[in-house]
């Protein structure tokens, strides 16, 4: 029974939660972290008040994160132990398979590897600390920070602008130099190459 983004009064443990996807950007968690650090620490309490991070209540009872990931990654890395969360659907009643196949068709995961290669649902990491580094995420999160597309309500989209950079800018040069990988994927992004991408920024002809 689908649920109104229902909070929990009660926080979840950020190690008992389960993610919906393989890789996050680690450039972006550290970012994540460091913003968190910058906060004095009377602000922690409203800022994890303000960032309730959305699960499905599903297969085993558990939460299964669908969005925030990195959020979710960097709070657990600077020791914070729980997290409030909202459910956003209740999927407890359904076996284990359909409990998948509903998340898949519902844009609720992104079971992709750091290759870009799909992979099956039991490849998906059961603890956030499994979460794998993919570098274009993180180069596709920075491009959107430095305005070369627009966030964007499509689901995974920064997923999406990833994919694409892996098909023009290259991983040595991505951890060799980031800046002039960011420089060339600014490029790309420009183009009409990336025009059917969720945000694009694009000159219109």
């Amino acid at each position: 029974m689908p649920l109104s983004r229902e909070p929990r009064l009660r926080p979840v443990a950020i190690a008992d939660l389960r993610p919906t996807q393989i890789t996050v950007g680690m450039r972006e968690v550290e970012a994540k972290r460091k913003n968190w650090k910058s906060h004095p620490d009377y602000k922690k309490a409203d800022f994890l008040g303000k960032h309730l991070i959305p699960v499905i209540w599903g297969h085993g009872e558990r939460y299964y994160v669908i969005d925030h990931h990195h959020l979710t990654l960097a709070l657990h890395k600077e020791g914070v132990k729980h997290i409030a969360v909202t459910v956003v659907a209740d999927l407890r009643n359904l076996d284990e398979e359909s409990f998948w196949f509903n998340l898949d068709n519902r844009g609720w995961m992104h079971p992709f590897d750091e290759k870009g290669q799909r992979r099956g649902y039991k490849d998906v990491p059961k603890k956030i600390t499994e979460l794998v580094d993919d570098p274009y995420r993180s180069l596709a999160g920075e491009l959107r920070r430095i305005g070369g597309f627009a966030k964007d309500t499509t689901p995974f989209s920064e997923f999406l602008w990833a994919d694409f950079l892996r098909r023009g800018v290259k991983r040595k040069l991505i951890e060799a130099d980031f800046a002039k990988a960011l420089e060339r994927a600014m490029k790309l992004a420009r183009s009409g190459d990336a025009d059917y991408l969720p945000g694009w920024c694009g000159p219109l002809a």
